[in-house]
């Protein structure tokens, strides 16, 4: 699949240049959540970043959650440079997210407990299903074709990946828009602080394997325009196979590792990290969430558009392992991603030129 364009949605702004900026300048401290008994660090995004009345002007009652979505969908659309000339019959949308609207699910809840089932919002029901972002995508941007929401906790992005090139293969589809969206909300905030530990200096230490991470939840959304034929201005998701490193390992390949903190155990990405390639991770820059591929993938993308290395943000721990200390140029073919769960299952994710 041909990646044709790319919008972002995190903590430090909004679009590929704002990605890339980030990569740049490296690690900022996270800021904060208000949680029960006080507030939390978490990397969330500034509403500034969502506040375009123009593309969300069908999209005044959506969540945040629902926003981030709308925001990255629309960007990556218009970044294509093929905004206004797709049939939109034939364009589909896929939307992978772990934990869906909670935020506005509790809220709902909370709803009931305060008012009873005849008292609580209609609305808050509608924005409390796992489905709302993508239908306010396909109203928003008038995408006619297949619509679906994908949900995994932590192989979201890359089952939904399998099936837009599923669509693409059988002709359903010309072009799909295919991304993720977490968020970061009160009761996630808690229950990390409850169930993770947190890093007393706010940075997430990915390359430090440990048996006991930190982390520090983010929020945000990444969405792609794939295609089979039309555009590739970021590359291409390698014949759509998510499977490990092949040996040898191609020439001018990079292995991006998604650990984040979120597992009870990193230490299984240390035998990743021996496979010969140089590996990085930019988790750091984003925060912990569990459909961290996605944003991988974003970074994998720029580093094959623009043929350049980013400086691994938080390297503590890397040890004699290959990483990146400078960004500069770089001859960049192929970029792997890997993600573990918790129960150590792999999959790689293969982005080439």
């Amino acid at each position: 699949m041909n990646i044709a364009g790319m919008g972002v949605v995190f903590t430090r702004g909004r679009g590929a240049a704002a990605l890339e900026q980030a990569l740049e300048q490296g690690w900022v401290a996270p800021g904060t959540v208000a949680v029960p008994a006080g507030s939390a660090p978490a990397y969330v995004v500034a509403p500034e970043t969502l506040a375009d009345k123009t593309v969300l002007a069908k999209a005044r009652r959506a969540d945040r959650f629902t926003r981030m979505a709308v925001l990255a969908a629309a960007d990556a659309l218009q970044d294509s440079g093929l905004a206004g000339r797709l049939d939109t019959s034939r364009l589909g949308t896929i939307v992978a997210t772990a934990l869906g609207p909670h935020t506005t699910t509790f809220g709902f809840l909370d709803g009931i407990l305060e008012f009873g089932d005849a008292g609580v919002s209609p609305t808050a029901f509608s924005h409390s299903v796992h489905n709302a972002a993508a239908s306010y995508i396909a109203m928003t941007l008038d995408v006619r074709g297949p619509t679906l929401t994908v949900t995994h906790f932590h192989f979201a992005f890359h089952q939904a990946l399998l099936l837009a090139d599923a669509w693409l293969a059988e002709g359903r589809c010309d072009h799909v828009l295919v991304g993720t969206v977490d968020e970061v909300g009160a009761v996630m905030a808690y229950a990390s602080g409850r169930l993770c530990r947190t890093p007393a200096d706010g940075r997430i230490k990915p390359l430090a394997f440990a048996t006991a991470p930190e982390a520090v939840p983010g929020e945000g959304s990444v969405f792609f325009l794939v295609s089979r034929g039309e555009g590739a201005g970021y590359g291409r998701v390698a014949g759509a196979q998510l499977t490990a490193v092949p040996e040898p390992a191609p020439e001018g390949a990079v292995h991006l590792l998604d650990a984040d903190g979120l597992s009870h155990d990193e230490s299984g990405y240390r035998a990743v990290a021996r496979e010969g390639l140089p590996v990085a991770s930019y988790a750091p820059l984003c925060g912990s969430l569990m459909t961290i591929s996605a944003f991988h993938a974003a970074v994998a993308a720029l580093m094959l558009r623009r043929g350049r290395r980013y400086a691994v943000p938080v390297p503590d721990g890397a040890g004699d392992l290959q990483v990146c200390h400078e960004s500069g140029p770089a001859e960049i073919r192929h970029v792997f991603c890997t993600r573990l769960d918790c129960a150590g299952n792999r999959v790689t994710l293969h982005l080439a030129r």
